[in-house]
């Protein structure tokens, strides 16, 4: 080892203070016997139909692995395009021309950081609560934060003049992200609230909109504004195959944008970043069986999504659906015994239903705007049976114990004071 070394004085400040992201697996893994309600995965499994067991049949080349791969992607792209050219909002067409695709949608997150933001220098402009990746890279890129809270629940909408003030008054602010529907939020923005902020009338930056629920919201060719960015030169419009698709383990992230945008991030990229089978295996997901099989998982979610609105209200000790249903989760806050929302009180149900019971939601409370809220994936339906009964008796045993253990109720107090921050 070398005795010049040290990692303190080596490392970059901001990666040495960073906070890492918390993903839904830190906490509680897959065992077998746990129903994992905590990372808005798709429940009811992957677009391939049952039949597809083997990877020749999705199109894998097994021969061609030692070949590198398509660093282009012209054929994924096209595919992808073909899902949303609905011309619901411009006659144009969008093209692979306006496409990057990425490991994620975190991929691009980073990379549009990278391609607009000099660190120590350049700044990005959030709306709490949101996805947590987009503080995070930040950090990692050494670019500043701008918070501007989106409005109070139940609509969480944009707080539009806040915004366009703060983009009138700091022009070091480069990057807007809006996550729609939201994260945790549940809620679609309106189009009005974000043509504003493209057309803001001296702010020289790029409005990146986070789609990653879209498919689940209602009309999705209207509710998705990835054609808008055949008209608008400064708007990224951000998806993903890991929701609706349930294609969560290939990690594919598609950033629709201008042609001169898609360009630059497609040369900042890692040569091979898409890998042939994550290429062949999203292809067959978008492909008409695919695609058959998708909706048919997006309609079951929707009716365990509804059974879930309707039952839950009925279990004691539940309180608000804090947030909109247009996505695969519900944020509903926990009350406590004296009927109010508590994050002591949601903490306690979150960490009991997992050790307890064996079913793992997420807890949200120290999230903007969602005090004594728990994010709550829409599962199949033995799993959202499991879930409502399990919520019962979790709270009437947290709730039953409040107040009368002090000592119990200031260390659940400790232990959501210490603990990190979960996006």
């Amino acid at each position: 080892m070398s005795p010049a070394f040290n990692l303190e004085t080596c490392a970059r400040p901001n990666i040495l203070a960073l906070e890492p992201y918390r993903c839904a697996r830190d906490d509680y893994k897959d065992d077998g016997t746990n129903i994992l309600l905590d990372a808005n995965e798709n429940a009811f499994g992957p677009s391939i139909a049952s039949s597809s067991s083997h990877l020749q049949s999705l199109g894998v080349d097994l021969g061609s692995l030692h070949r590198y791969p398509d660093p282009h992607q012209h054929s994924l792209k096209q595919l992808l395009c073909r899902l949303r050219n609905t011309h619901a909002h411009t006659a144009k067409t969008l093209t692979p021309d306006n496409l990057f695709v990425g490991v994620g949608s975190d991929e691009a997150i980073d990379a549009l950081l990278r391609c607009f933001c000099v660190p120590g220098r350049d700044r990005i402009l959030v709306c709490p609560p949101t996805y947590g990746m987009y503080s995070v890279s930040a950090q990692v890129n050494d670019v500043g934060l701008v918070r501007v809270p989106l409005l109070p629940a139940p609509t969480f909408k944009v707080d539009t003049a806040a915004v366009l003030d703060a983009l009138g008054t700091q022009p070091d602010v480069k990057l807007v992200y809006l996550c729609s529907p939201g994260n945790p939020t549940g809620s679609l923005l309106a189009k009005e609230d974000i043509r504003q902020v493209l057309e803001h009338p001296t702010w020289n930056g790029v409005v990146v909109v986070d789609e990653a629920y879209i498919d689940f919201a209602p009309d999705v060719g209207a509710a998705s504004l990835a054609e808008w960015v055949a008209e608008w030169p400064n708007l990224v419009v951000m998806q993903t195959l890991s929701k609706a698709f349930g294609m969560a383990g290939i990690r594919l992230g598609a950033a629709f944008t201008s042609p001169q945008i898609a360009r630059l991030l497609n040369s900042l990229k890692a040569p091979y970043n898409i890998s042939t089978p994550t290429s062949a295996l999203a292809s067959h997901a978008l492909g008409p069986e695919g695609l058959a099989v998708m909706e048919s998982h997006r309609e079951k979610i929707m009716q365990q999504r509804d059974r879930l609105l309707a039952e839950l209200p009925k279990i004691q000790g539940v309180g608000r659906l804090r947030g909109g249903t247009e996505s695969n989760f519900l944020l509903y806050e926990m009350l406590d015994a004296q009927g109010k929302p508590d994050n002591v009180t949601a903490l306690a149900v979150y960490e009991r239903l997992a050790e307890n019971k064996g079913v793992v939601v997420r807890f949200r409370g120290k999230e903007h705007g969602c005090l004594g809220c728990l994010r709550i994936t829409v599962g199949t339906e033995t799993e959202v049976t499991r879930f409502l009964a399990a919520l019962e008796k979790t709270l009437a045993e947290v709730r039953g114990t409040a107040g009368g253990r002090k000592d119990d109720e200031n260390e659940e107090k400790r232990e959501v004071e210490a603990s990190g921050v979960i996006a």
